[in-house]
C-alpha cells in the first residue's frame, strides 16, 4: 500500500509540472502583461494631461526683457478674439506653466472662452521689486492688446498668486485704455512683515512649539527685520546670531528691497473691477482673514466674490496631497485635476462666464 501510494503521488506531481506552462512561455506572458500595463497607464496620464488647449510659445519684450512664455486658447471656439486671463506668479523660479501646473487653470479659463498668458520669470528675478513686477505685467497685456489680434483688448485681466497680491494692484492703476477688467487674487497677503510673522507662528505652532522656542524665534525675527529697517548688509547679516545659513545674498537683496510692501495704497487706488479673492482654510503663509477684510473695506458694492476652501493649503492644493510627497507627486502624474480641492476650478470658470454675460 506504501508503495502504491507513493507511485501515485509522484504521477500526480508530474501532471501538475505538466500542466503548467514552459517558463519560457511564462516570461513572455510576464512581459506582455508588463507592456499592457505600461500601455495602460501611459493613456491614462495622456488622457489626464490633455487640456483641449492650443499653446503657442511666444516672446514678450517686458521691463527690459525678452520673456519666453505660452499664449493659451481655447480649441473648438474659432479664431477669436477671446478675453485674456495674464498670469501673475508667486515667489520663486517659476517657468510659464509652472512646471504644468498651471495647466488646469488655462483649461478652467478656456472651458469659460479665456485664452491665457503666462512668462517665464527673468533669470535676474531676484533683483525685481515688486514695481518692477508690476511694470513687466503692464508690458505683457499691452502686447497681448496691441499686436494678437485673437486677443479682445476690451476683455483683459488678471490671475496672479502670493506674491502677485502687492503687484496686481499696481497693474490695475498703471495699466491703459481699456485697463484691467478682472483680478484673480490667489493665496495673497496685505503687509510682507506681518506676513513673515503669520507664517512663522503658524509652522511653529503647526510643528509644535512650546512658548520658549517661539519666544526665542520672534526674537530672531525681530533682530532680522532690525537689520532690513536699516538697510544692513548681506555680510552684516551673516555675522548676526540667528542668521540663516542657507540664506544667500541674492535672496537677502531681494528680500531688502521687498520688505516694506503692502497693498493697502494699492488696493484703496485701484480702479473698481470685480475681484474673485480666493484662500485656502489650511494656508500656513498668509493670513486671509486679514486679506478678507482689507478688500470688504475697500471693494465698490457688488464688485467682490470671496471663496475660501476647507482642506486647501497656501499653494491651493489638497491638504492630504500637498503634505504626501508621494500622494503629490501620483496625483500629478495621473489625476492632475485632483490636486485642487472641489470647486476651485469650476468656481474661477463661473466667474469668468459671469463677466463675459450681457448686463
Amino acid at each position: 500500500m506504501t508503495e502504491t501510494r507513493t507511485f501515485r503521488t509522484s504521477r500526480t506531481s508530474r501532471a501538475s509540472r505538466a500542466s503548467r506552462p514552459p517558463r519560457a512561455l511564462r516570461r513572455v506572458l510576464l512581459t506582455v502583461l508588463l507592456l499592457a500595463t505600461a500601455l495602460l497607464l501611459t493613456g491614462v496620464v495622456l488622457w489626464q494631461h490633455d487640456y483641449g488647449l492650443h499653446e503657442e510659445r511666444v516672446t514678450v519684450p517686458a521691463a527690459g526683457h525678452d520673456l519666453p512664455g505660452v499664449l493659451a486658447t481655447p480649441t473648438g471656439r474659432g479664431p477669436g478674439p477671446f478675453p485674456l486671463v495674464v498670469l501673475v506668479h508667486g515667489d520663486g523660479e517659476v517657468d510659464a506653466t509652472h512646471d504644468g501646473f498651471y495647466r488646469p487653470y488655462w483649461e478652467a479659463f478656456a472651458r469659460a472662452g479665456y485664452a491665457s498668458l503666462s512668462l517665464d520669470k527673468p533669470a535676474d528675478w531676484l533683483g525685481q521689486t515688486m514695481d518692477d513686477r508690476a511694470r513687466e505685467t503692464v508690458d505683457a497685456l499691452t502686447w497681448a492688446a496691441r499686436t494678437r489680434p485673437e486677443i479682445d483688448p476690451a476683455r483683459i485681466g488678471l490671475w496672479g498668486a502670493s506674491q502677485a497680491g502687492w503687484v496686481m494692484p499696481k497693474v490695475v492703476a498703471r495699466a491703459p485704455a481699456p485697463g484691467v477688467r478682472f483680478v484673480i487674487a490667489v493665496g495673497t497677503a496685505v503687509n510682507w512683515e506681518r506676513q513673515g510673522e503669520y507664517n512663522l507662528r503658524a509652522e511653529l505652532r503647526a510643528a509644535g512649539a512650546d512658548a520658549e522656542r517661539t519666544a526665542a524665534a520672534l526674537r530672531t525675527r525681530e533682530a532680522t527685520l532690525a537689520l532690513l529697517r536699516r538697510g544692513a548688509t548681506y555680510e552684516e547679516y551673516r555675522a548676526s546670531p540667528g542668521a540663516d545659513r542657507e540664506l544667500t545674498a541674492e535672496r537677502w537683496t531681494f528680500i531688502s528691497r521687498n520688505h516694506t510692501a503692502d497693498m493697502t495704497a494699492d488696493l484703496r487706488a485701484m480702479p473698481p473691477v470685480p475681484v474673485l479673492l480666493i484662500s485656502g482654510a489650511d494656508d500656513l503663509n498668509v493670513d486671509g482673514a486679514e486679506t478678507e477684510a482689507l478688500h470688504r473695506s475697500v471693494s465698490a458694492p457688488g464688485t467682490l466674490t470671496v471663496r475660501r476652501y476647507p482642506g486647501a493649503t497656501h499653494a491651493l492644493l489638497r491638504t492630504e496631497v500637498e503634505r504626501s510627497p508621494w500622494r503629490l507627486t501620483l496625483t500629478a502624474v495621473f489625476a492632475p485635476r485632483k490636486l485642487f480641492p472641489p470647486g476651485l476650478l469650476a468656481d474661477q470658470r463661473r466667474f469668468l462666464e459671469e463677466l463675459s454675460r450681457p448686463a
